[in-house]
């Protein structure tokens, strides 16, 4: 028996609350979540921030890393940050610091790193204890104002200190940096974007408060990666993505041909799209490179050093490269798609995705409420030293007066104060006061300052009492930032370009992925398919499942497409190289293609899209229908003949010539001109000949010209030339005549 577990207190029962399962876990996941939600994965509107990195940049200026300062040791600073302020691991708080140094990661950095901070390969960054890091220009910026009440404070989580809610912001951090994220049920986003575009549109949003997102696109054409590489996106779908905050970015690397004479190229890539490890896309290649799914592609060489020089080695000098670099941008990561949904802590706490101007409106109301609080704040700093100065003015003009009191009272405080009405703060000013300030120079300073602090005054309350006079400041404020990221700079310049994906032939770039090798395919009559490699005339020696035999066999190469016709008028695509191997019996086609149960395998041929065939049914009806229009796109295949049991599609010819001739089970043949029958891509036909009873045999298409030929079964080859045809010669859809002398008696134009 094991020890009774007994409730506390002696078990009476008094401290067992009953709980309902359902609400207390509801009531903890909730918590959790929005936890998740507020202070780790979703960014702030207004800073662009999460917790973590707004706790590092504050952290960093408190320990005086400015841009011009020391650096100092990351553990140093991932230290100040967990005791102080972010109460989590330090290896995250360390990643979270590491990837704000990366100017792979952030398009502007906010972190000036010296050491091992990783690389676009994916390399880790070395431990803290060897790297070290000060504040950037940026960081600077986003402070800017914060020991002038800019913002709110809270407590911290010991609540031994205080931190910012928010920081100012004066850079627009959320577009410029970008933001990805997973919280609980939702996930973030953001791809960042040029500043000098984002300062832009901003100015434009103050000129024009109700400025459409199809205008601010002129001014953000669209995101700025820190890796550069080229949208392939219309304006229309990134119009659109901005419009409703969900959407993608199409990103390609940047490639050029290198000339290597005697008409010899390669092709070089020098920037590839954010977020790709360098090292893993190249490990990709090598390996598509093996599996031969890249046969225009010979090698490919990694040959960077501070830039990105990826070497690609066509097979041969004829190797078209536009098209070589279509197939590697559908098979590997050298096209990516940034996904964008700004979901974005509204005002700090509602979590909602947003538009782009939505989100500049928001900047730009915390940039004005910024201004606001620093303007009282120095206000009430100003009124603080008006009212000293105005005290120091009066010792001054009685300067003898105050020396005397000084000297002979005991408690001189009160006394002054009641001799000139001066406040508690003026006198203690008084006191205060240096013996070398009694100069006489000095009555001068006072008044001059007083004078200045005045104006200064003045000029605040006007501005506090002038919405367009403060728009008119935070415009400046934006021009500021403006000039020291513009694209003159070279941090400023626009690094992503736009571009149209290239009209390239997409039969051109299917054959591309596919090593185009020789194969025979082999289809037996109870609807089996295998590929043999090379192409074999002899298929006498090949084996089949008991009860089993060859329906049709024929030479393809791997790049072709073969098409499949059923009895029931169904038309099926498979890929040359994705017909399973020659070893064995091959794999039934039901696995492969929806074919009915009770359709069978007519014939199957390599596509040829320039040909046109002649498809027939049992009872004689037929049509003539375009090749290119039989190729099917899915498993189920396309419907071409339409046929009802006990009617099915019997046969299907090459269209040559200029007359076809028919023959019927009835052993009579027919032979009328072929533009009396229609072409079409789907139907049931016209009839070919008339039946008393009985089908259709056979049918051929030739040039009356040429005459007419069959074989019999010896091998033997006739010929019926134009005149000797007459008699057969009628129009469509008649009985047509008695068979010629010695032609097969299979009823078959080939014996």
């Amino acid at each position: 028996m094991g020890q009774e577990i007994l409730p506390p207190s002696g078990g009476d029962g008094d401290n067992i609350h009953p709980v309902d399962l359902k609400a207390a876990l509801e009531e903890r996941y909730l918590r959790y979540a929005l936890s998740t939600i507020m202070h780790r994965a979703l960014p702030d509107v207004r800073d662009g921030l999460k917790p973590v990195h707004r706790r590092i940049v504050y952290a960093m200026n408190d320990m005086g890393l400015r841009p011009n300062s020391a650096f100092r040791k990351c553990a140093k600073i991932v230290g100040e940050v967990m005791g102080n302020y972010h109460p989590h691991g330090d290896q995250s708080i360390y990643d979270a610091l590491a990837r704000l140094a990366q100017d792979f990661s952030q398009r502007y950095t906010l972190v000036n790193g010296q050491g091992n901070f990783g690389n676009i390969d994916g390399d880790s960054p070395a431990a803290m204890r060897y790297t070290e890091s000060k504040m950037t220009a940026v960081s600077e910026l986003l402070l800017e104002g914060i020991d002038q009440d800019a913002v709110d404070f809270r407590d911290t989580y010991d609540e031994s200190n205080s931190e910012p809610v928010v920081l100012p912001g004066a850079f627009p951090n959320l577009l410029a940096n970008g933001s990805s994220g997973i919280a609980v049920g939702m996930a973030t986003s953001i791809p960042s974007h040029n500043v000098h575009e984002i300062c832009d549109a901003a100015l434009h949003l103050i000129k024009h408060p109700d400025a459409t997102v199809e205008k601010l696109v002129e001014f953000i054409p669209g995101p700025d990666f820190p890796t550069g590489g080229i949208i392939i996106d219309n304006k229309e779908s990134i119009i659109e993505s901005y419009r409703t905050g969900r959407g993608g970015f199409r990103v390609r690397a940047k490639w050029e041909t290198e000339d290597l004479g005697r008409g010899g190229y390669q092709i070089i890539v020098t920037e590839i799209p954010f977020q790709v490890q360098k090292s893993r896309l190249i490990e990709k290649i090598a390996e598509l490179l093996i599996a031969r799914k890249l046969p225009l592609l010979e090698d490919i060489r990694d040959e960077s050093a501070e830039d990105i020089r990826i070497v690609l080695v066509p097979k041969s000098r004829t190797v078209d490269p536009t098209i070589l670099m279509e197939s590697m941008f559908k098979l590997t990561e050298l096209e990516s798609r940034f996904p964008l949904n700004m979901n974005v802590l509204s005002m700090g706490v509602i979590p909602r995705v947003m538009a782009l101007n939505e989100v500049l409106k928001e900047w730009l109301e915390h940039r004005r409420e910024v201004l606001q609080r620093r303007s009282r704040f120095r206000l009430a700093a100003i009124d603080k030293r008006l009212e000293i100065l105005g005290g120091l003015l009066i010792a001054y003009l009685n300067i003898d007066e105050v020396i005397r009191i000084i000297r002979e009272e005991d408690e001189p405080k009160p006394v002054m104060m009641a001799r000139w009405d001066l406040t508690d703060v003026q006198v203690e000013a008084i006191l205060n006061m240096r013996l070398r300030a009694l100069r006489k120079l000095e009555e001068f300073e006072i008044r001059k300052e007083h004078d200045e602090l005045t104006k200064e005054k003045a000029d605040i309350e006007a501005l506090l009492a002038s919405d367009e006079k403060q728009w008119q400041t935070v415009a400046w404020e934006i021009g500021e930032v403006k000039k020291k990221f513009a694209k003159a700079t070279e941090i400023g310049r626009r690094r992503t370009q736009f571009a149209e994906a290239p009209e390239a032939d997409e039969e051109a770039i299917q054959h591309a992925m596919i090593e185009k090798e020789p194969i025979t395919v082999v289809v037996s009559e109870k609807g089996w398919i295998r590929a043999l490699k090379g192409h074999i005339s002899d298929t006498s020696t090949l084996a089949f499942k008991e009860g089993d035999g060859l329906k049709v066999a024929f030479p393809a190469q791997t790049t072709d497409k073969i098409l499949i016709v059923t009895t029931g008028g169904k038309v099926f695509t498979l890929g040359g190289d994705k017909l399973p191997g020659g070893r064995g019996h091959g794999e039934p086609l039901r696995i492969m293609i929806d074919m009915e149960n009770d359709q069978d395998v007519l014939t199957a041929f390599v596509h040829d899209a320039a040909r046109k065939m002649l498809i027939v049914s049992t009872v004689g009806n037929g049509f003539v229908v375009p090749e290119a229009e039989m190729v099917a796109n899915t498993r189920k295949g396309k419907q071409i003949m339409n046929v009802s049991m006990p009617d099915e599609t019997k046969l299907l010819v090459p269209v040559v010539g200029d007359h076809v001739a028919v023959v019927g089970e009835n052993r009579k043949m027919l032979v009328f001109p072929l533009n009396q029958v229609p072409e079409m891509t789907r139907g049931k036909g016209v009839r070919l000949q008339r039946y008393k009873d009985g089908g259709i045999s056979d049918v051929r298409c030739f040039a009356i010209a040429d005459g007419l030929s069959w074989e019999d079964s010896a091998g033997r080859t006739f010929t019926k030339n134009k005149d000797e045809l007459a008699e057969w010669l009628a129009d469509r859809a008649t009985a047509g005549r008695t068979v010629p002398k010695g032609f097969p008696r299979s009823g078959k134009f080939a014996g």
